[in-house]
Order: structure tokens, then sequence, then C-alpha cells
């Protein structure tokens, strides 16, 4: 997103992880930035203290479907059934309703786009420069140095907190928030820096 301020989203993909979704909040708290969390519905069901908890501690809670299937592999009806799906348990967990969307894997067609605008829900992908590939384990110094090499007023970054290990991502962002603070940039959620930012 455009902007001359220094503000940054940083969001999570996946989750809630039982272990990690926490140890990501905890660094979040102690540098005072707020995160956008696209949650997967059926991992909110399992784990919905911690959705709970992103909530409670001001995160925005966001929808990333309900069992993380490709727009590519399934019909805009079967996700859009599952985006539905999602936002009421999201709602009925945490009594927040999202209001952001992200598809898997950025897929997405003008039918999805179309019920999304219907639901009232908008659609938000990542700065394309900064999505770190944290899943694909590439090493912590090669996360921190993918955010911070190409930071910019108004970057939406990419991290997961999905199922596995996620150690890199919670190791990376123990040297990403310091820096990102020190150099002056203010952590929001997408939501946040969308209603900053438009003109």
């Amino acid at each position: 997103m455009e902007t001359d301020q220094k503000l940054i989203a940083l969001t999570f993909d996946d989750g809630p992880n039982p272990v990690y979704t926490p140890q990501i909040l905890d660094l979040l708290h102690e540098y005072g930035a707020k995160g956008t969390f696209f949650v997967i519905g059926k991992r909110v069901q399992l784990y919905p203290a911690i959705a709970i908890r992103e909530v409670n501690e001001g995160h925005e809670i966001a929808n990333h479907t309900f069992d993380h299937h490709f727009l590519k592999h399934y019909p805009a009806e079967r996700l859009i059934t599952e985006i539905r799906q999602t936002q009421e348990v999201i709602f009925d967990i945490t009594e927040q309703m999202p209001h952001v969307f992200r598809p898997p894997g950025g897929y997405y067609n003008d039918a999805l786009l179309q019920s999304m605008k219907e639901d009232k829900l908008t659609v938000v992908m990542w700065s394309w420069y900064q999505d770190t590939k944290d899943w694909m384990k590439p090493g912590v110094d090669k996360i921190v140095a993918q955010v911070l090499n190409n930071v910019h007023n108004g970057d939406i970054i990419l991290f997961h907190d999905l199922q596995g290990d996620c150690s890199q991502t919670v190791e990376a962002l123990r040297r990403i928030l310091p820096e990102l603070k020190q150099r002056g940039y203010e952590f929001v959620t997408v939501s946040d820096l969308i209603s900053r930012t438009r003109k």
C-alpha cells in the first residue's frame, strides 16, 4: 500500500499453531506490534483459546478458508461455502466477525471476488517482494534478509504459523521486530493499514 507513513502490516497465514502462535503473540506484545492472523477455520475449532487471545490482545483475525483448499483445484462455489463457514466459526468462538480474506496460495477469480464483495470481505494479498517463504524453512538469516533488505512504507509482509515447525519464523521475528522498530516503523493490522492509507 502506498503511503508516506512508516506503517507495516505483519500477516500470519494458516494458523493457529498450538506451539508457535503463542510465541509469535509473545513477541508482538514485547514490541508493541499488532498483526493480522489469516486463520484456517478448522484450526480455530481445534485451538479456540489461541484465536481468542489474538483478538483479546488487539490483533486482527482474518479469514483464510476452512480447509485451505486452492481455488485452482476446487470450484469457486465450494470455497465460498468454506469462507462463509469460517466466518461463522470465527464469530462463534471470538465474537469478532472478520472483515478481511486472503485466498489460499493467492489464487482467486472473478466469481470469488464478486462473492467477497457481496459478503463485505476485503480481499488482501501481500507485497510481492515480502513473501518470506518461511514455510519452506529457508533459514532464519534468509527470512530476516528478505524482510529487512526490501522493506518499504506500507508493506504487507507474509509469514506463516502453519501446522508443524515454525521455529525459523519465530527466531526471524525476534530479529526483525526490534530492527524495524528502531528504524521507526509502526506495526499495524491490515484493516488499520488500509484505513490509514486510503486517499
